[in-house]
């Protein structure tokens, strides 16, 4: 397998950058006045982005910038495909995989506004199978695990903010094996299948007492499609996916768009570059699977992401049409996270932080220039291919930032994005 040549990168393959940024945005001149991507801004971008891909630190980037009405960036740089040669463009088709969550999260807030549910609600009330859950309570002087009745009910809005107690891998104390034979999320599984499948395991803590991130959001998905009878991949087309025109967005590519897929690329610990098997790492995408999750699962490209965004910038609207309330994406956009949570896993590495209804809420301006950029009332999620996107409703802003790369972020791009959107933080934001 060739290896990543940076220098073949930054000649041939550089496409997009000032150029594409300078035919895909409004002009300087049109920007308000209080406009932050500037024309210094935009060249702060492309610069960013452009030496990420010559450095050798990314295959293919593309991103793009929303705002006050307008897009005012645009660029991509690098290979969707190194092997063929294929530019990264606006129209490459990418692997999200959690930045799938909000979307399952807006689809069920539809519901919420159909007043078909309360957050408050105990899940069994829809799902019988969560009724009297066990839950891990350490082990017993023989070394057996044992298990105590939850506290209280798992709620719906604990699903929305990851304070369930489901246990998420087969490594988890106590339930870890238990959810290795369970296994539900096969993708043989079908969504309800998925859901008993997941009841039959104990929960790992206590409703409401830790964050932890992930399968909820399946359960969110399995809601859906109990509480709407409709399937819940067919509901998210109908209530979301279509109204919004993002007709990229799928679980399963069709076949004569499958040519735009972009790569997805391990890197290395030497830098090295490891294209991922085709075989493997699309499978999902490319066959029909009885499971559509909630958590993960779609493909879709820049632009159609960004009609998703834009909904959520306009608070709930984009072209005409509704998908949600504004107040419905305030609540949405507003930190539920209880202070019984102590334990908030990785949350706060992402900057100051609480958790909504699927999306991570920005509460508190950074307090050093390590820390991601961002301004207080800003909601995002990133996906584990290194994708990323996040709504400023301060600044009337949205981002989409797209690339391939696993492990996720391990060469600090998110925070470069982010300085090179908003400048490099030189005090605490306000």
């Amino acid at each position: 397998m060739p290896r990543f040549v940076p220098a073949l990168l930054a000649s041939a393959l550089l496409v997009g950058g000032c150029a594409s940024s300078q035919t895909g945005t409004t002009s300087t001149a049109s920007a308000a006045p209080a406009s932050l991507v500037t024309a210094t801004a935009r060249a702060r971008i492309d610069s960013t982005l452009k030496a990420y891909v010559s450095s050798g630190r990314l295959i293919g980037v593309s991103a793009v910038v929303w705002e006050k009405g307008a897009e005012r960036y645009y660029g991509a740089y690098g290979v969707a495909d190194r092997e063929a040669g294929r530019p990264m463009q606006r129209d490459a088709i990418v692997q999200i995989y959690s930045m799938t969550k909000p979307i399952t999260g807006v689809a069920l807030m539809t519901l919420y506004e159909q007043g078909k549910f309360k957050l408050d609600d105990p899940l069994a009330k829809y799902l019988p199978e969560f009724a009297d859950p066990k839950v891990y309570a350490g082990t017993d002087p023989s070394g057996e695990a044992k298990f105590v009745p939850a506290d209280r009910p798992i709620t719906i809005a604990d699903i929305t903010r990851h304070t369930a107690g489901f246990a998420t891998n087969p490594g988890e104390p106590g339930v870890g094996r238990l959810y290795a034979a369970a296994n539900p999320l096969a993708r043989t599984n079908t969504i309800t299948q998925f859901s008993h499948k997941l009841a039959s395991v104990p929960l790992a803590f206590q409703p409401g007492t830790r964050w932890s991130y992930g399968i909820s959001v399946d359960v969110q998905a399995a809601l859906v499609e109990r509480i709407s009878g409709q399937p819940f991949g067919a509901y998210v087309r109908q209530h979301v996916l279509d109204p919004l025109k993002m007709h990229d967005t799928h679980y399963l590519v069709p076949a004569s768009d499958q040519r735009r897929f972009a790569v997805l690329y391990q890197r290395n610990r030497d830098s090295s570059w490891t294209r991922t098997p085709d075989s493997t790492y699309r499978a999902f995408n490319t066959k029909p699977w009885p499971l559509e999750p909630g958590a993960f699962g779609l493909t879709s490209t820049l632009d159609d992401y960004l009609r998703f965004t834009r909904m959520l910038l306009n608070g709930g609207e984009l072209d005409g049409v509704r998908i949600l309330k504004p107040e419905t994406v305030q609540l949405m956009a507003t930190n539920h996270l209880p202070a019984t949570v102590k334990d908030s896993s990785f949350l706060p590495s992402k900057g100051q932080l609480g958790f909504g209804i699927d999306f991570a809420v920005r509460v508190a301006p950074p307090k050093s220039a390590a820390e991601n950029n961002g301004a207080v009332g800003e909601f995002f999620w990133d996906g584990l291919a290194s994708t990323l996107f996040w709504v400023d409703p301060k600044n009337q802003l949205t981002a989409v930032l797209f690339t391939q790369m696993l492990p996720f972020d391990q060469v600090k791009l998110h925070k470069s994005f982010r300085d090179a959107v908003y400048g490099p933080i030189t005090s605490p934001l306000q």
